[in-house]
């Protein structure tokens, strides 16, 4: 918005002409999203607390966290709030690319708000059915591959990392991976939000390391230089992901142990599908699972432990996910949360490198 009344003014005023740079908006745009949950994170709390909207906590986890129980839950909203109204302020309004990753941080929001609101208001202790949820979001992202493949630059290669000259062609096959990619990467994040500000540090993370991704694959000079695909336009979901980071940021404030709030599912579910979104359209999809490792590492523990319990009568860990393991072999919870944080910095870094690295 401010992009398309400022910049036009350049002409007249040559101070206008820094709205032409994507370096700037994108660091405006990451403190517009910080200042706004900072500023409107306390009354939202209270409102919360007003209207007893608090976290159900599982009576099978670790026995320390019943203390927990009643806090405000549900905060994602002002994370969501935050990251669109600061995305649209400092983008290209007219660019697809934004506006399809906006409406899939607003399509899985709407997922997460029913599923929270069946928990915390109606007192529906398990929310959505896991079916109910899977679907839902299965239908959204089916959307947004649809869409992706009908516009008219798509690609349907995958970008293999560490592999400059390998980029197979998956052809009608990419719509159900895209789905994949963006269902995959929202459950993955809300599977990881157990513990006070595990979610949201890696979430900022990743967000930081597309933003990189974004800005070089809309960059035709380093996108050659790189040997990554370049798509044109791209470049604004770097404005996008920095207003992640910033809200991220902003709501760690108030998330970081001991929490005054939860994000919940409005929170964590639209948080993923944003990153797999971003992922697909940057074309940078198989580099989630390293940029997300912490996120994968989180979502497979579960699925051994499950597939596990159900084939041999047995577990894996003593629970799941894997941060409540190390919760019962007698870690404290900050121990946890940072070394996970420290473990997706470094995967971050790694996957960064790999754009080189071909």
């Amino acid at each position: 918005m401010l992009y398309l009344l400022l910049y036009p003014l350049h002409t007249q005023f040559s101070i206008f002409n820094v709205f032409r740079y994507l370096s700037f908006r994108i660091i405006y745009a990451a403190l517009t999203a910080f200042l706004i949950v900072f500023v409107l994170a306390p009354p939202v709390i209270r409102k919360l607390q007003s209207y007893g909207i608090g976290q159900k906590i599982r009576e099978d986890g670790p026995s320390r966290h019943q203390a927990k129980g009643g806090t405000p839950t549900m905060g994602g909203v002002l994370i969501l709030f935050a990251v669109i109204l600061a995305t649209l302020l400092w983008t290209d309004l007219t660019n697809r690319y934004v506006w399809l990753a906006v409406f899939a941080m607003i399509s899985f929001g709407a997922v997460g708000f029913w599923d929270d609101y069946l928990k915390t208001v109606r007192g529906r202790n398990q929310g959505l059915t896991a079916l109910q949820k899977i679907v839902a979001q299965a239908v959204v992202a089916l959307g947004i591959g649809a869409l992706f493949y009908s516009l008219p630059a798509y690609s349907t290669n995958l970008s293999v990392p560490f592999f400059k000259a390998f980029s197979p062609d998956i052809g009608l096959f990419y719509i159900p991976f895209a789905v994949l990619v963006i269902v995959g990467a929202s459950n993955a994040v809300n599977l990881t939000d157990g513990l006070d500000g595990l979610a949201i540090g890696p979430i900022m993370v990743a967000a930081m390391a597309y933003t990189v991704v974004a800005y070089i694959s809309g960059h035709k000079v380093f996108a050659d230089y790189l040997l990554v695909p370049y798509i044109e336009g791209s470049g604004e979901l770097a404005i996008f992901t920095g207003s992640i980071v910033g809200a991220s940021l902003g709501f760690l404030w108030f998330n970081t142990y001991p929490a005054s709030v939860f994000m919940g599912d409005v929170g964590s579910l639209p948080l993923g599908a944003a990153l797999g979104t971003v992922a697909v359209i940057s074309k940078h999809e198989l580099l989630l699972v390293l940029v997300g490792g912490v996120f994968v590492i989180e979502a497979l523990s579960v699925i051994f432990q499950v597939v596990s319990y159900k084939s041999r009568g047995k577990r894996v860990f003593l629970m799941a996910p894997i941060h409540h393991h190390f919760e019962l072999k007698g870690w404290e919870e900050p121990k946890v949360v940072v070394r996970l944080w420290i473990i997706a910095m470094l995967l971050a870094l790694f996957s960064l490198s790999t754009l080189k690295l071909r």
